[in-house]
């Protein structure tokens, strides 16, 4: 059996009507996705924006340090909690008001002029870098703090945010630091004091201990040329006394007068050697226990020195002659028993040293200020090595051995003019005499 299958076509009309039906349905399901699109996007950014406005917020209340805008004109327009608590200030207090609150006075005067410079040309930056700045608070008080500043703009102006931070805790702590160390330096510099007074004082007893080992190696020096110059110096006079004294008592047996009288001569310079050299020592102890002393009066300068010179006369050998020539004042001021010393001791020199039928001469002189004093020999004079170690106790001169003396005469004498402010000073060539010259003032 054979089957047929029909087609049967609708009208046109009908095929055109569900046509523009369907392209309008098309068009409304696009339109109305596009839509739900936007909606969708718009509520996204919405919420995205309400959310990251929160987020600033948020930031901005509950940030530890405080934060604040202010506008071109310095005005506070927006101020975190931080910063009220920080400056003591109740929630919003300081919104209108100029920055310049908030800053000591002493600082407020040439912060507006900063302030608008900054805002010529504004960039982010930290505030007074290299600069100490304060803050100061409602009740009046002072605190460090550091700021950073962040320019920005928008269509309502130009503003400025300012992050402050209270660095109080910090002073302090470079303060306690800088006081630590400054309480180190202090007492690691009285440590190096005291060390340095240890060395000084152990460099000190060195140096005493050093003197005192020289001033023994000297004094024993000091004995052995005494116990060597004193066993000579004693020993030739009591050996010319004793000499002597034989021949005396001989002469006198045989009435030989003139060779008593010379013996008895003898006799007579061996004793007064003797009492020079005991005179010496005695000054020189004196002298070595401070019982000396200046003590000035006024003398007939002209009538002092021709005594002397009188008494000195019968020291002199055959020949020897002492002249005395007094210039100026006869009045003058000194010691009397100080000069008197010196004054033996160069005559007695001048003596020792001058040839039989020399010449001494001495001289005096009264000056405004100063007595002058000069006594000339005639003698075998000192070297120019023995010149230096001339007034050194002890010493004496390679040409002087055969004579007799101590060797302290002429230390005495200038410890003497020590004494009495002055001076001694010579002129001197060998085998052509020697003068000293004596000034003291008055």
């Amino acid at each position: 059996m054979q089957m047929s299958f029909i087609i049967v076509f609708p009208p046109l009309r009908v095929v055109r009507a569900l046509y523009d039906f369907g392209h309008i349905f098309k068009k409304s399901i696009l339109l109305l996705l596009i839509v739900k699109i936007i909606k969708f996007t718009v509520n996204s950014i919405e919420k995205i924006t309400m959310e990251g406005k929160e987020g600033i917020d948020a930031l901005f209340l509950y940030a530890t340090e405080g934060i604040l805008v202010v506008d071109s004109k310095g005005e506070i327009t927006k101020i975190n909690p931080s910063a009220e608590k920080l400056f003591g200030y109740e929630n919003s207090e300081l919104i209108g008001k100029r920055i310049e609150i908030l800053i000591p006075k002493r600082f407020s005067d040439t912060h507006q002029d900063k302030r608008e410079k900054f805002n010529h040309s504004p960039h982010a930056r930290s505030m007074g870098a290299g600069v100490e700045l304060f803050g100061l608070k409602k009740d009046g008080l002072e605190f460090p703090l550091e700021i950073s500043l962040s320019p920005y703009s928008t269509p309502l102006g130009k503003f400025v945010i300012a992050f402050i931070v209270d660095i109080t805790i910090r002073k302090q702590a470079e303060e306690r630091l800088k006081n630590y160390s400054s309480e180190l330096e202090r007492q690691v510099k009285n440590r190096t004091l005291i060390l340095e007074e240890a060395i000084e004082e152990l460099e000190k007893t060195k140096k005493n201990l050093h003197n005192a080992l020289e001033k023994e190696k000297e004094l024993n020096e000091l004995k052995s040329r005494f116990v060597s110059m004193a066993s000579h110096e004693f020993r030739t006079p009591l050996t010319t006394m004793m000499s002597s004294l034989s021949l005396v008592t001989k002469y006198g047996e045989q009435k030989d007068t003139e060779n008593q009288s010379k013996h008895v001569g003898k006799i007579k310079t061996s004793i007064n050697n003797l009492t020079d050299i005991l005179n010496d020592f005695l000054s020189v102890s004196k002298l070595e226990e401070g019982k000396i002393e200046n003590m000035q009066e006024e003398v007939n300068l002209k009538l002092f020195v021709a005594e002397i010179i009188s008494e000195m006369k019968s020291m002199a050998t055959e020949g020897q002659i002492l002249t005395y020539q007094h210039i100026g004042n006869d009045i003058a001021t000194f010691d009397k028993k100080l000069m008197k010393n010196v004054l033996f001791n160069l005559i007695s020199n001048a003596i020792k040293f001058s040839p039989e039928g020399g010449t001494i001469e001495v001289a005096a002189q009264v000056l405004n200020s100063s007595v002058k004093i000069s006594v000339k020999d005639s003698g075998i004079g000192i070297s120019k090595e023995d010149q230096v170690h001339l007034f050194e106790r002890f010493f004496r001169g390679h040409n002087a051995t055969h004579i007799q003396g101590t060797g302290l005469g002429l230390n005495i004498v200038a410890k003497y003019a020590e004494l009495m402010n002055g001076s001694i000073d010579f002129e001197s060539k060998e085998n052509a005499g020697t003068t000293f010259t004596i000034i003291i003032p008055q």
